[in-house]
């Protein structure tokens, strides 16, 4: 099954703090434009990570072609044609750069959106800027979109700047909380993932991600959290699977740091990974959805509030 995103790249700052290098990365059938990714080191300000360093926030490339963005040919190759960085910050620290890079079918159905609130300008959430897709039919999404904006707990994206945490909506038929119901629908997207964005400064930024089961966003999607009590482990607080359907909470059984791979080490170090090492928790049913979803690798996002790991979420690829 092909997916929406298709290759994730992980960059942190170099030693010397002056530039950022690959630190990990998913490239799926895109052996040559792997091997070009890892020679390059972006300084401040310079292609996309480092533009995204430099402002502090996210930021959307919807056409590689003729732009700045310093891999156009490589991309080209492999019929890319939207990127997204999405910085992460511990506070004025920057902690890495998470590049998604879309594009392909015709065909291919999902969107990728930023939204931002400026208190300073508004009260509501709106569209910075968003990807829709390749198929034709995305037009009235994209404009209902472009044209709309979110109070505080309105939509996936609102829903996720009011609780500071990330939502997922398995079934969007059932939920009264997406407003773009019948638009999605009729493009055959199911899913919705919101994410908030670690971002330097006083707006607040989230990420959506709207998945079809022709093109999903990723196989798998979990949201991993820490329990109350001491500090020893994660629980998964929701999810979605393409072969399993929503996931439990699973809010009873706490899984060791070290069982998690990728998205333990995300939590310990606020540093997003990309791995070909799936996690093992002790949990034989999920590691038969895993197999079943013909999942082979995984990226791990942390989500950062007041200068600390709040959440974990992993895709799978």
């Amino acid at each position: 099954m092909n997916t929406f995103i298709r290759i994730a790249e992980v960059w942190t700052p170099t030693q010397d703090g002056a530039s950022l290098e690959l630190s990990s990365g998913l490239f799926p059938r895109a052996a040559a434009f792997e091997a070009i990714t890892r020679q390059m080191i972006f300084a401040r300000g310079e292609g996309l990570p480092g533009r995204a360093w430099e402002l502090g926030h996210p930021l959307m490339m919807r056409e590689l072609s003729g732009s700045y963005f310093k891999r156009a040919a490589a991309a080209k190759a492999l019929d890319l044609t939207c990127a997204v960085a999405c910085p992460v910050f511990r506070g004025d620290a920057l902690q890495c750069v998470v590049v998604l890079l879309m594009g392909g079918a015709a065909s291919s159905v999902g969107t990728v959106e930023l939204w931002r609130n400026d208190g300073r300008i508004s009260s509501d959430m709106s569209l910075v800027d968003g990807y829709f897709g390749a198929s034709a039919q995305a037009a009235q999404l994209e404009a209902l979109t472009r044209d709309g904006w979110l109070p505080r707990g309105a939509g996936a994206p609102g829903l996720a700047w009011q609780k500071g945490e990330t939502v997922c909506m398995a079934n969007i038929a059932q939920s009264k909380r997406f407003l773009r119901k019948e638009a999605a629908l009729a493009l055959g997207i199911d899913r919705a993932l919101a994410v908030p964005c670690s971002v330097r400064g006083t707006s607040s930024w989230v990420l959506a991600l709207l998945s079809a089961p022709s093109t999903p966003i990723a196989l798998r999607v979990e949201v991993w959290t820490q329990p109350p009590g001491p500090p020893d482990g994660l629980v998964r607080a929701s999810g979605f699977c393409e072969s399993a359907g929503e996931l439990t909470t699973g809010a009873s059984t706490v899984h060791k740091l070290e069982a998690l791979g990728a998205i333990g080490t995300a939590w310990r170090t606020g540093v997003a990974q990309a791995s070909t090492l799936l996690p093992t928790p002790d949990t034989p049913a999920d590691q038969e959805a895993l197999r079943a979803v013909g999942a082979r690798s995984v990226l791990a996002l942390p989500v950062l509030m007041d200068e600390a790991v709040n959440e974990v979420v992993a895709l799978y690829f």
